[in-house]
């Protein structure tokens, strides 16, 4: 039995913003080797900071490089799951998506992107899949209990 990798929903937005702004794969792997945030400076906006980025880590016990390979968020906001899905798989909500109050909807995913939305999501939300068509599949996430 394999165990399974967890980190905070803010962690993983850093990681995964870091991996579209930089389209680096190697330099992320030597800066969480390394644990040395100037490596993902380039990154850095208004809203995606590093500089406590291994410190914050290291006190919640998330291990970073077995992160690299998946992890599952401890728990999802309804914002910073729109944040997380916006910086995973480079979409816009209100354009590529639509943003409810306790639902995300018509979030258009590779069968391989819905396989790592399954895996990383947080036991409090839950995907609903519409049959897929030419590869493409179409998912809704729902706050647990608000299945409707």
């Amino acid at each position: 039995m394999s165990l399974e990798i967890t980190i905070s929903q803010h962690t993983a937005i850093l990681l995964e913003h870091a991996r579209k702004s930089l389209n680096d794969e190697a330099l992320i792997r030597e800066a969480v080797r390394l644990k040395d945030a100037t490596l993902l400076k380039n990154a850095e906006e208004e809203h995606y900071q590093y500089e406590d980025f291994f410190t914050y880590a290291e006190e919640h016990n998330e291990k970073l490089e077995q992160a690299l390979e998946g992890y599952r968020m401890t728990f999802n906001t309804r914002n910073g799951l729109k944040i997380w899905t916006e910086e995973k798989f480079n979409l816009q909500a209100h354009v590529d998506f639509s943003f409810g109050e306790d639902r995300m909807d018509d979030i258009k995913l590779t069968k391989h992107q819905v396989s790592q939305l399954k895996e990383s999501l947080a036991l409090n939300w839950v995907v609903l899949e519409k049959p897929h068509h030419e590869g493409i599949q179409e998912v809704s996430l729902v706050l647990r209990g608000n299945i409707k």
